[in-house]
């Protein structure tokens, strides 16, 4: 731990590891997946913990285990980020409690899987909800309390598909497109703030979306294997928030499924990936 938080002494906007006691990250849909594991990378390097999700029994394993383990303070918020007043409410409780955010980690979204016009358009607005403004909201909020400070660091989950069209998850791949280019103006805005903003663009990866999706029969998981593992992904999107970067696109595949969205037509991109993504009867 000692050796994690000596690096960090030499990356943007950096605290001493007395600072960094008395910092706190929050973390939406910390309980599970990459969430989890990015929840897990800020308790080890010492920062005290708010992770957000929706299931209290998940939010309390985590508060147990991650006190023992890290030794740190834990502060479980059970929010609904469907709920179009969640973020408003967390970020009124983390004021009252007179707690700092120094990291920001906006994990939590969901998407729905099949064609748009046999979806139900009531769960495509709450993604929507919740993959857009919910998040939007609380970068909002927090991003303001940093600046004011002159320090802090963000860090989006974006996706892929935030650069290449995503038949059978239109509307997902829709709200992914707006958290990249709405991460890559707030960059540009916040230069010479002391406050980063970093985007994560991991491709499939094995966790709990797909289920919750109801794509357990998309060909994107047909082989368990070709999944990203969570701690990977979280692993490299913490990395680089610690450093300040842009963006991190994980896995080599991503990254040049990356480069070739500069380059291919959009209507060959959207029809590669609905090849990948059909059901696996087609």
């Amino acid at each position: 731990m000692a050796q994690k938080w000596f690096a960090h002494l030499f990356t943007k906007n950096s605290l001493t590891m007395k600072e960094i006691k008395n910092q706190y990250a929050l973390v939406t849909g910390a309980t599970s997946g990459i969430g989890y594991e990015l929840a897990k990378l800020c308790a080890q390097d010492g920062y005290n913990l708010i992770p957000v999700g929706r299931s209290g029994d998940e939010l309390q394993r985590i508060q147990q285990d991650f006190t023992q383990q890290y030794g740190i303070k834990v502060v479980p918020m059970e929010k609904d980020l469907f709920d179009p007043n969640a973020a408003i409410d967390i970020h009124q409780e983390v004021k009252q409690q007179g707690l700092e955010v120094e990291i920001l980690i906006n994990d939590a979204g969901q998407g729905v899987y099949g064609l748009f016009l046999e979806s139900d358009i009531d769960r495509q607005l709450q993604i929507i909800q919740l993959n857009i403004s919910s998040l939007t909201v609380l970068t909002y909020l927090f991003a303001k309390d940093m600046v004011q400070r002159g320090h802090g660091r963000i860090l989006q989950l974006a996706s892929i598909v935030s650069e290449v069209p995503a038949p059978y998850q239109a509307v997902y791949g829709g709200t992914k497109a707006f958290v990249l280019s709405f991460t890559e103006a707030l960059i540009s805005e916040l230069k010479d703030t002391g406050v980063t903003v970093t985007a994560l663009q991991p491709g499939a990866t094995d966790t709990d979306f797909f289920n919750k999706a109801g794509a357990q029969d998309s060909k994107l998981v047909e082989d368990k294997s070709s999944l990203a593992d969570a701690a990977k992904v979280a692993k490299d999107g913490y990395k680089a928030m610690m450093r300040g970067d842009d963006k991190e696109v994980s896995g080599l595949k991503n990254k040049l499924q990356s480069v070739m969205s500069n380059v291919m037509p959009d209507t060959m991109l959207a029809d590669n990936m609905k090849k990948q993504s059909e059901p696996q009867d087609k």
